[in-house]
């Protein structure tokens, strides 16, 4: 049992995925509505995310399952775009767990993501998998939903763990991409107020999580986030040192709810206040390789300047 399935596989988060896990020599079969050739350790198998198909065998005796799938929710949120949105995360669940249900020697752990922002807006109160308090807009409730429909799902011979994800950092997708274009064109201020915390996660260390958590017989929810969130004027601030830009201008509401509009997002993937803390993987002694804001963005900025 040495394969590994990442179901939506095809974003930033499953390439890093899959490169770190051939590194070990293990072999990875994407899923996904858009396969291509893949490679000499890569499998790349179709799926539509909703039906039972041949690329359930991908499932037979795999060492893990990873679900990655979902629509992005960086879009508006229109009626048809929010039930893209919950569809796309409990459907996939949904047939996954079906499919794990009936494999003769089923994955020995499924993994399945979540968000951090099912916790509420908080700018004093860590929110650790304890005593975190849940909320109740749209983004919280898919990420609720999503969480109840893979707890529904039954699959006493398979483990499994929820990934309450923070903003992965990565000059390969995400996140990071658009704020740095931001930083080098002169706008890499704080936006809105500054003082809304981020919770992060370097790219290495998402990947390293995801492996130590395939290795531990755990169970449950984990918050997927460094140790260290950071209101977002000092974020900035962070990556602008890292990107060698002086200074920044700051963007007001009013510029973000417009710009929003313009390229077709929320101003809340922006604004919320996200103060996530990983309190069961530091209880559980997983170490960090960057713990450390200005290590991570350091080392992101010379990764992606080496490649150019």
């Amino acid at each position: 049992m040495n394969h590994i399935v990442i179901a939506g596989g095809s974003g930033f988060l499953g390439r890093a995925l899959a490169n770190y896990f051939t590194a070990q020599q293990k072999q990875v079969v994407i899923l996904t509505r858009n396969p291509g050739k893949g490679s000499s350790f890569v499998k790349e198998v179709y799926w539509d995310g909703k039906t039972m198909g041949n690329w359930a065998l991908e499932l037979e005796r795999a060492e893990a399952l990873i679900n990655l799938s979902g629509k992005s929710v960086n879009c508006r949120y229109t009626e048809h775009n929010r039930k893209e949105i919950y569809s796309s995360r409990l459907d996939t669940t949904c047939i996954l767990g079906e499919a794990v249900r009936r494999c003769m020697v089923p994955p020995t752990v499924w993994l399945n993501t979540s968000s951090a922002t099912i916790y509420r807006d908080s700018y004093t109160k860590l929110m650790d998998e304890y005593t975190g308090d849940v909320g109740n807009n749209f983004s919280e409730d898919v990420c609720q939903q999503w969480e109840s429909a893979f707890k529904n799902e039954i699959t006493p011979r398979t483990r499994k763990v929820v990934l309450r994800t923070a903003i992965v950092l990565s000059t390969r997708g995400g996140a990071l991409v658009p704020l740095l274009r931001l930083v080098r064109i002169g706008f890499g201020g704080h936006q809105g107020s500054g003082n809304q915390f981020v919770s992060w996660l370097h790219i290495r260390d998402f990947c390293r999580i995801v492996d130590w958590l395939m290795q531990h017989a755990v169970l449950g929810v984990y918050n997927v986030c460094a140790p260290q969130p950071m209101p977002n004027h000092h974020f900035m601030e962070t990556l602008r040192g890292a990107a060698k830009v002086p200074v920044g201008l700051p963007l007001p509401v009013p510029m973000l709810a417009l710009g929003a509009r313009l390229i077709c997002t929320e101003t809340e993937l922006l604004l919320k206040s996200r103060k996530v803390y990983p309190q069961r993987l530091l209880d559980e002694e997983f170490v960090f390789e960057f713990p450390d804001l200005k290590a991570a963005l350091e080392d992101l900025c010379q990764v992606e300047a080496k490649r150019s």
